[in-house]
């Protein structure tokens, strides 16, 4: 195994990632950052982002990552496409693998591997992931114009995908599970004050139908009922939520029952000294390109405090 020393590694490349380098390497730390399975991560997946301050026209998702990695690269991040796919935080400097092939040590790590979104678990879904599935709509709802198409889940995220297909599509079949949405009030009232939005109260997705072409249908059945009904659809979306991605740091860092990382709150420190966790790998409230920007800067500062503190140290005895 080759054995290479870095300062300051990140991993993951979503704007907390990205943003986490351009700090690092503006303050002379030589980041080195691995991208991960997905690079640009989860906004590759969308078109445009018309919510970052700063582009009033909007900008498209995977455009936007390329921009951020060029300013990271300018600044002498390393960017490496690859995986880490082991870590010892019990061991100081911090060993991580990756790859599983090539070790690293790290005087500081910066967590930044984000989020991906949940599917229902049902065998149909599978079968026809990539043919009438999707996890996002603003990236797949173009293929559905003039189609009608069904969404799965009760929140904003959900809420916000029916009233986008809607624009597109005839009709939009929003699946909730209980009587209510989780969504915030003006998301709900959006949804409802659409006409061709037709909501199914306490219905869950029993199988999703389709043939060679890919998807024609699903089959719903009601939960207080158990009545099943059948609706034809092109297109089946889920918006039931995300799973960070922190497999790989169970057992080393401190973690919420749902999987995200535990920070200070007020900064991007973990349980482990000297390592991080900024975006939406620790964020399971805001999700937004923004905020997990705005914790990638905090957490190439924190990095950097915790590095001087170090050195200070070494000085000292």
């Amino acid at each position: 195994m080759s054995n290479e020393k870095v300062k300051v590694l990140i991993i993951g490349s979503g704007p907390a990632g990205y943003t986490a380098a351009i700090y690092a390497a503006r303050a002379g730390l030589k980041p080195v950052l691995y991208t991960g399975s997905q690079p640009g991560g989860q906004l590759t997946t969308t078109n445009d982002v018309e919510n970052f301050p700063g582009y009033p026209e909007g900008i498209n998702g995977s455009q936007m990552m390329m921009d951020l990695q060029k300013q990271a690269e300018r600044f002498g991040t390393k960017i490496n496409y690859a995986l880490a796919t082991a870590v010892d935080f019990s061991v100081y400097p911090f060993k991580v693998t990756v790859d599983e092939t090539t070790s690293l040590e790290a005087e500081s790590v910066i967590v930044a591997t984000g989020a991906t979104a949940k599917y229902l678990g049902i065998p149909s879904e599978e079968r026809y992931a990539n043919r009438g599935v999707s996890a996002c709509a603003v990236c797949d709802g173009f293929f559905y114009r003039g189609k009608e198409v069904a969404v799965v889940g009760a929140g904003d995220s959900a809420a916000e995908e029916a009233t986008y297909l809607a624009n597109l599509c005839p009709k939009v079949h929003l699946i909730v599970r209980r009587e209510e949405m989780r969504a915030s009030k003006i998301m709900q009232q959006r949804v409802k004050n659409t006409p061709n939005i037709e909501i199914h109260w306490n219905t869950e997705t029993e199988e999703i139908l389709g043939d060679e072409s890919g998807v024609t249908g699903a089959r719903l059945v009601n939960n207080k009922t158990g009545a099943k009904t059948e609706i034809s659809v092109s297109g089946f979306f889920l918006a039931i939520g995300h799973k960070p991605n922190t497999d790989i740091f169970k057992g080393q860092l401190d973690m919420d029952e749902s999987g995200y990382v535990k920070v200070i709150p007020g900064s991007t420190k973990t349980n482990v000294e000297g390592v991080f966790a900024v975006g939406d790998v620790a964020d399971k409230v805001y999700r937004q390109a923004i905020t997990a920007a705005g914790t990638g800067c905090m957490g190439a500062l924190d990095a950097e405090k915790f590095l001087a503190a170090k050195e200070a140290e070494l000085v000292h005895h």
